[in-house]
């Protein structure tokens, strides 16, 4: 599974996405959604971010099923059709959680 085209970008996001749900960062402009309300006030940040570290985890985790179900061969795999299928499973997912980490952030 290791050869698997975005298995190390998803673990990494996935173990940076745990210190957000535990709510160990503060408000910084680094690290975690990084919006004018979140930044502005500590009680946003911290459920903004636990919400969207959930949602990070999620995201990563879809992307390891797919590879799981559907693995390529390798980097040299000549099927294009399956590398596009691992790059929506992984940029697809990321894509929702932030948008709605960040519609979560302006709700509050």
């Amino acid at each position: 599974m290791i050869n698997q085209p975005f298995f190390v970008p998803a673990l990494v996001i996935i173990f940076m996405a745990i210190p957000l749900v535990l709510g160990l960062i503060p408000r910084n402009r680094i690290y975690g959604v990084r919006i004018p309300k979140t930044l502005s006030d500590d009680g946003v940040w911290y459920r903004t971010n636990r919400f969207g570290g959930w949602g990070l985890i999620v995201s990563g985790a879809i992307y390891l099923i797919v590879a799981k179900i559907f693995p390529t061969s390798g980097p040299h795999d000549p099927d294009y059709s399956l590398w596009l299928l691992h790059l929506v499973a992984f940029v697809l997912p990321l894509i929702i959680s932030v948008m709605l980490a960040i519609r979560y952030a302006r709700n509050l």
